[in-house]
């Protein structure tokens, strides 16, 4: 999962000394890489005969490491289980596949990590292959040793699952795209893509080859004009004008590069003003960008693309890297048939990160998307909660003595009237009747439901981006660190359904802002308030964005240095 965010706030830590949970805890999070964290051994502040409830991590992405780290570990007993023994600076893997930033610069052991923060936490280098929720199990398999039967099977059970396992690669079931494309989530995969584009140099430079052959080995294909697709094309060509250019000068004209995108233009999430420059230097740089196509099958030597005026088109090529889009594991989808989310293409949380069906599993980062309730879901009980002195007709007034709540609960009625630039209730109350300046003004159920008909069209899913996953791991720790207080004090909305208030307020995503390197030292940014820069000053700001934002001091030092010896020496062209 590529990092697009600008910054986000430091996490708060809500400590409380009293016990927060009796079991244990299993959190699967949704990042680039699977894991399972859980929590165990009680510490001696705890009153005596107190049992910690376990909560387990699978994942040690963004969203299971951000989580972990602002956890209080004096509450739970902590596992966490991850084919991978650390984290990695994921939005800097397009770095990594030209030499920019060497792969050790970007990682940090997750026992490390651990140790720094304190605590009794327990890791597991495993993955998880199946999710019991009945009897709170997960069956586990060693990547690293077996057990006395030979297969490395364990089984670990839990009080509290977090899920955060990220995704995988989505190929559309392309033909041929496992078989001969690179993908770009893992730091492995940028390490192969690195060998790959050295070896095509070099076997363009045998001897024995035509022209024809050189220009096939030389010809480099990116699948997708997303975020990541288009910073690896962008580094690509720096790496090749910059430093293979000179090692190779007898063929480095015979180099190219060619992006291919679905839709009408790349960068569709970003402003338009950043499209069209982006399009435009890729132009000047000679970078081919073909918008529009599609991609139906991929072999060993060549690339079949559609495009509705031209058919199909075969295209020879050296390399290819698919970069399309995010998948959800297969243990996860054989879970969410579990829990009758089999129709669903990730798994479904509520506005509180917990797996709808699923007691006591939560959710985070790209393997699950948040299922907002609609207004429209809800418009009798909302109606029925507001008319206090059970009148059947709603006023001003009664309607503005539970507006906060409903902004909480529902965030689509505030950035519905926002779009419509509506300045409070009763601009949105006069679509439903006409005079509402007069807080005695009765409305109907009816007329409040034509009022509020169309603010559900303001619900969208999150980017599954690193932002999102990180915002989520630091909110759910805070949850978790609450968990008593808020039994106790609840601070969230109005329940709705049922009697009381949540516990917590749901989560909401603050966006703050997104990155395109587009090559050249120039970097397009875009920030809140519809703020867009672009150009080298904002490459700066992305050095100093992406240096804080490193997980440690060794790491950011590790890529400074990077940083600084490609500008003196260039860039490491080693096959390694």
């Amino acid at each position: 999962m590529r990092w697009t965010a600008f910054a986000w706030e430091s996490a708060s830590r809500a400590f409380n000394n009293r016990p927060t949970f009796t079991g244990l805890v299993v959190v699967l999070a949704a990042s680039s890489g699977g894991g399972l964290v859980a929590y165990a051994d009680s510490q001696p502040d705890q009153p005596q005969g107190f049992k910690k409830k376990k909560v387990v991590v699978l994942g040690t992405g963004w969203a299971g490491t951000t989580f972990l780290r602002n956890l209080d570990s004096k509450l739970y007993d902590v596992q966490v289980i991850s084919p991978r023994n650390y984290f990695a600076f994921t939005p800097l893997l397009p770095s990594v596949t030209c030499g920019t930033v060497e792969p050790r610069s970007v990682v940090e052991p997750i026992r490390r990590i651990l140790e720094k923060k304190g605590g009794d936490f327990k890791f597991w280098e495993a993955e998880c292959f199946k999710i019991d929720p009945a009897n709170k199990k997960i069956h586990c398999r060693s990547n690293v040793g077996t057990n006395l039967d030979g297969n490395g099977e364990f089984l670990v059970d839990y009080d509290y699952l977090v899920v955060a396992v990220g995704a995988r690669s989505n190929t559309f079931n392309t033909p041929g795209v496992t078989e001969n494309c690179h993908f770009l989530k893992e730091v492995e995969d940028a390490q192969k893509i690195r060998r790959s584009v050295m070896d095509c140099f070099e076997k363009a430079s045998l001897p024995y080859l035509n022209e024809e052959e050189r220009k096939k080995n030389l010809h480099f294909v990116v699948v997708g004009g997303g975020p990541t697709g288009v910073e690896f094309a962008a580094e690509l060509h720096d790496f090749v004008t910059e430093d293979l250019s000179k090692l190779y000068p007898s063929i480095q004209h015979l180099v190219k590069i060619s992006l291919i995108e679905a839709a009408d233009h790349i960068l569709t999430m970003f402003d338009k003003r950043i499209t069209n420059f982006a399009e435009d230097k890729f132009g000047r740089d000679g970078i081919d960008v073909k918008t529009g196509y599609k991609v139906v099958k991929v072999s060993k030597d060549a690339i079949t693309m559609q495009n509705p005026a031209t058919g199909d088109i075969a295209v020879p090529y050296g390399m290819a890297v698919w970069s399309t889009g995010i998948g959800t594991r297969p243990f996860v989808v054989d879970f969410m048939k579990q829990i009758g989310q089999a129709n669903r293409r990730v798994l479904a949380t509520d506005e509180w990160l917990r797996v709808r069906e699923c007691d006591d599993v939560y959710a985070v980062g790209d393997c699950a998307t948040i299922n907002q309730r609609r207004v429209m879901e809800d418009i009798s009980e909302i109606f029925r909660v507001a008319d206090k002195d059970k009148s059947e007709t709603l006023t001003v007034k009664e309607i503005q003595d539970i507006l906060e709540d409903i902004y909480v609960r529902y965030p689509q009625v505030k950035l519905y009237m926002k779009s419509k630039q509506m300045n409070g209730i009763a601009d949105l109350i006069r679509t439903g009747k006409g005079d509402t300046e007069k807080e005695s003004v009765d409305l109907s159920i009816e007329e409040f439901k034509k009022a509020l008909s169309l603010v559900d069209s303001q619900v969208k899913n999150l980017p599954a981006t690193t932002q999102v996953a990180a915002q989520q791991g630091q909110y759910l720790a805070t949850c978790f660190n609450k968990m008593q207080a808020a039994e106790e004090n609840p601070e969230g909305p109005i329940r709705i359904r049922g009697e009381g208030r949540h516990r917590f307020n749901p989560f909401r995503y603050r966006h703050l802002g997104q990155f395109a390197p587009l090559g050249g030292e120039q970097t397009a940014a875009q920030l809140p308030g519809d703020w867009v820069s672009i150009g080298h000053s904002s490459q700066w700001l992305w050095y100093s964005v992406y240096a804080t934002k490193q997980i440690s001091w060794r790491t950011r030092a590790l890529v400074i240095s990077d940083w600084g010896r490609r500008f003196i020496f260039g860039r490491d062209s080693s096959g390694i």
